[in-house]
């Protein structure tokens, strides 16, 4: 049993929720998740009563602040990744750190591993690329003991968007559509994967740099896709369309969807050509990186947690 105090501010997504579970396998016991979006902090209490789950704004101050005395470690995960306006972005990628940052000195936490993300270093010039290279420079500047982590495209349990959402869609309609060639190469990161650079990080404490953590096989758009059918035995047909018309309907889509799982922004990040450097971060964090077609099995396949899926 591990009783280090481990705050996850944000720990209700993607990552989070991953987390959490693989740091009780290793026996963490002293875990409090931050969040504000009910729905999936309720998913979390759920599957694991005996985290501490707090629901909070983390943009606000509030009485959340309190659950950090005595932490000795913050693991930063809140992000707003997708939303049609620009306000969400700076709240919850730029005021809500902020705040945080101001506990974490308050409260003179030791350690903490903040999740930032390859657009920071992207071609792409969108809301969540510009307030994710911010919230890494206030992180940063500030001066605390920290890692820096920039994980590219993850897929894993829990997924309520990318890979996840395409996979429900997959097996709701008879025909799948791809855009252009379909030929867009991605470095997928299986969050299990992630989370294990983050338990490393924790146990190591590794500080005073930044580590770009790239899935380590190159895979094209539409290769994923066809990994994914045969992870889930989905029937449908893979069919490539014209960009502008996927591009269209997207943003006919997010017209009648106010929070779209796919944008027409993400669209162009898919096809921006993007290529991230791929470090020897197996050899820096000591674990080993598990194949995709190997991770995409567990993702879809799990019997305790590939039911699990998040909300929007």
């Amino acid at each position: 049993m591990n009783q280090t105090r481990i705050l996850l501010p944000g720990g209700a997504g993607l990552v989070g929720q991953n987390l959490v579970a693989r740091l009780k396998a290793r026996g963490y016991t002293n875990l409090v998740v931050i969040d504000k979006f009910k729905a999936n902090l309720d998913i979390l209490r759920s599957v694991h009563p005996d985290v501490t789950a707090i629901y909070a704004d983390l943009a606000e101050p509030g009485d959340w602040a309190q659950h950090f005395e005595g932490a000795d470690v913050v693991v930063m995960l809140q992000a707003q990744i997708g939303a049609p306006t620009h306000e969400p972005f700076v709240r919850n990628n730029i005021t809500s750190t902020r705040n945080i940052l101001d506990v974490i000195k308050r409260y003179k936490i030791p350690y903490t591993v903040h999740i930032s993300s390859s657009v920071v270093n992207s071609v792409g010039d969108d809301w969540y690329t510009e307030t994710k290279r911010e919230q890494e420079e206030i992180v940063v500047a500030s001066g605390i003991d920290c890692v820096v982590l920039r994980p590219t495209l993850m897929f894993g349990w829990f997924d309520r968007k990318h890979l996840g959402w395409l996979s429900r869609f997959m097996q709701r309609v008879p025909v799948f559509p791809i855009p252009g060639s379909g030929k867009y190469m991605r470095q997928p990161l299986y969050v299990g994967d992630f989370c294990n650079v983050i338990i490393s990080s924790i146990d190591s404490r590794i500080k005073g740099q930044a580590y770009n953590i790239s899935g380590l096989e190159r895979v094209d758009y539409i290769d994923i896709i066809r990994q994914i059918k045969r992870a889930t035995k989905a029937r449908c047909a893979i069919v490539k369309i014209p960009y502008g018309l996927f591009y269209v309907l997207l943003k006919v889509y997010a017209l009648f969807d106010k929070n779209p799982p796919f944008t027409a922004d993400q669209l162009k990040a898919l096809t921006a050509g993007d290529e991230f450097e791929v470090i020897d971060w197996e050899g820096t964090f000591g674990i080993r990186a598990t194949p995709f077609a190997n991770a995409m099995d567990e993702t879809f396949n799990d019997p305790t947690y590939s039911h699990i899926a998040l909300e929007f």
